[in-house]
């Protein structure tokens, strides 16, 4: 997975695939290219207008007649008119695109939140949060920004370069020929900035991922790092990261901000040029002042699009980096799906034929593991931390697969069933409480989508939930803030287990949550809990031994193994690991 996250594709290969999202707004694209030529006519032509008045007016001086106020006052309407139709054209252009780039924007956002539910749980834990989200924000949001102006601006500036030289040529080979002695040292100048400003711009998206990360991180853990006089240290870890993306921006905005000024020296240069060789051609009666006035006007026209052309050259560069590190997301590797089988419920039996697993090759948390288990039964599972007590959840649920031998449900092997049916049979409580910023009443539905209300209601009074839900100011209307702050730890989790309730699974997962509430709420809790477990096949990842006395089967975990397994009364008499862990709790 590193290496590929490493890896980084051609730039002519990302800018392909780019463009391959345009290809169903075609129309849209049309349009706007469409908009852009005429603006770009416009354009070209306004300057050789102007210079035609000029163009009159020497004549009509130097032969002594009388000015054509006519024809001036024509030429100035029809230049009116040119731009008009020049603002009209780019009004066009930049709502079409708008429209276009928001459209790319939206379409890459899905398909990133889309391939977030498809890629393995071990993505999530080999890479940061933080950069992941900046992915999705800071990265799509670059594409479509640089996008909306790139399409436009570098047709337009091509376009208009190519009409300039066309009319420069058309007005004065011998003044073209001036002009073209600078465009040799735009170009150089032009390879050698981009050449360089490239790699800051991909490093400059990667930094910004890994301080987006961090400050993620910091917020999570606001409550920690005052309780522990972390600030100080926070800040200075902060400054680093902050540092470190300071060094490259401003390098990278050095390099896009040092290519302006280059080229308008350059185009200083030949203007001046242009200005003492024009002078020498009117006095020789060679060309005429409107002419050399139009032509000054182009070779100062001219250095825009090639500015443009200069500045899109690293807005381009920073669309490639940001572009890759999108795709390079979009394409790491899926959960592979097998739907050969499906499970049928009920189930009556769970099976892990001498399991192995590891979570990098050479490191194996579960070496042999056989356990059989019946419908209805109560599994406890207790040990050290690290022991492999979640790790075995996980497997059940198939966030990982086994990489050895099989976990079978109903006899079928689980790694051929697709993972929203095995899942469908599990339901969990676990030790930290999530709930969606919504209503109360969305949260509990989340655990059966089509439930219907008295189901829900239902739900809530078998996990005690109700109660207290008729005491908040909406009732079940009531809307959760973000982390559902504005109720306590165990209402949190109460609603937990009243979502547990209403999906009404085969299998429950339960790790125990009773730990930071007051002990009026751990028996709400506890009852709660024991009222779900009633007729299901129940995993227990034990905390306080004294809540699984009464469990059918108590499988004592150590370094990935079961060790000791039996009934409480049966492991205490072996006076081994648990009566170890048993004694311990109750010390004095």
């Amino acid at each position: 997975m590193a290496n590929f996250y490493e890896s980084y594709p051609t730039s002519w290969q990302t800018v392909k695939r780019l463009f391959s999202y345009l290809k169903n707004y075609k129309t849209i694209l049309l349009l706007s290219l469409t908009m852009t030529i005429i603006s770009t006519i416009m354009e070209v032509a306004a300057p050789i207008v102007m210079g035609s008045i000029l163009n009159h007016v020497q004549s009509a001086m130097t032969a002594q007649t009388s000015i054509d106020f006519k024809y001036v006052l024509q030429t100035a309407l029809l230049l009116t008119g040119l731009y008009i139709l020049l603002a009209l054209s780019k009004i066009v252009v930049e709502r079409s695109l708008v429209r276009l780039s928001q459209s790319l924007i939206r379409i890459m956002r899905m398909e990133v939140s889309d391939k977030i539910k498809k890629v393995p749980l071990s993505f999530f834990d080999q890479h940061s949060t933080g950069d992941l989200l900046s992915r999705i924000t800071n990265d799509v949001e670059a594409i479509g920004r640089n996008v909306q102006l790139s399409v436009s601006q570098i047709v337009n500036s091509m376009l208009m370069f190519v009409g300039i030289i066309i009319m420069m040529v058309f007005i004065s080979p011998i003044l073209f020929l001036v002009f073209f002695i600078t465009v040799p040292l735009n170009i150089l100048a032009t390879k050698i900035i981009m050449g360089r400003s490239q790699k800051y711009f991909r490093a400059k998206s990667e930094r910004l991922g890994a301080m987006v990360g961090y400050v993620e991180e910091n917020f999570t853990g606001t409550d920690l790092i005052k309780a522990y006089n972390y600030q100080d240290q926070s800040n200075e870890e902060f400054r680093a990261f902050n540092d470190r993306l300071f060094d490259v921006s401003y390098r990278a905005s050095f390099m896009a901000g040092i290519l302006n000024p280059v080229m308008t020296f350059i185009g200083n240069v030949a203007y001046v040029l242009i200005a003492i060789v024009g002078g020498l051609l009117v006095v020789n009666g060679t060309i005429m002042v409107g002419d050399v006035l139009a032509f000054m006007q182009y070779s100062q026209n001219i250095r825009r699009p090639i500015d443009v052309i200069a500045e899109m050259a690293n807005t381009l560069q920073e669309t490639i980096a940001s572009s890759n590190r999108v795709f390079q997301f979009l394409d790491a590797p899926e959960e592979v799906e097998n739907t050969s089988h499906r499970i049928e419920g009920p189930i009556e039996e769970i099976k892990l034929d001498h399991i192995g697993f590891e979570y990098e090759q050479g490191q194996p948390i579960i070496r042999d593991l056989t356990l059989t288990v019946k419908q209805g039964e109560t599994v406890a599972i207790v040990g050290h931390t690290g022991a492999g007590k979640t790790t075995l959840v996980n497997l059940l649920l198939r966030f990982y697969d086994v990489t050895r031998n099989r976990i079978l449900i109903n006899g079928i092997d689980i790694r051929t069933v697709p993972r929203d049916n095995l899942r469908s049979f599990f339901g969990m409580v676990l030790q930290d409480t999530w709930l969606t910023q919504g209503t109360v009443y969305d949260n509990i539905l989340y655990g059966k989508v089509d439930a219907t209300e008295d189901e829900v209601i239902q739900a809530s009074k078998q996990a005690h939930a109700h109660h207290f839900i008729e005491t908040l100011p909406n009732g079940y209307r009531t809307v959760l803030n973000e982390d559902a702050t504005n109720i306590s730890q165990g209402q949190r989790q109460l609603l937990t287990i009243a979502r547990a309730f209403v999906s009404d699974p085969d299998i429950l997962i339960l790790d125990e949550a009773t730990s930071s509430v007051d002990t009026r709420t751990e028996q709400l809790i506890q009852q709660a809990m024991a009222n779900l477990m009633k007729g299901r096949t129940n995993f227990v990842i034990a905390h306080r031994l004294s809540t699984i006395v009464d469990a059918d089967k108590i499988l004592v975990m150590d370094q990935g193994d079961i060790v000791e397994q039996g009934s409480h009364k049966e492991l205490l008499a072996k006076n081994g690991i648990y009566t170890e862990l048993y004694n311990s709790q109750f010390s004095e």
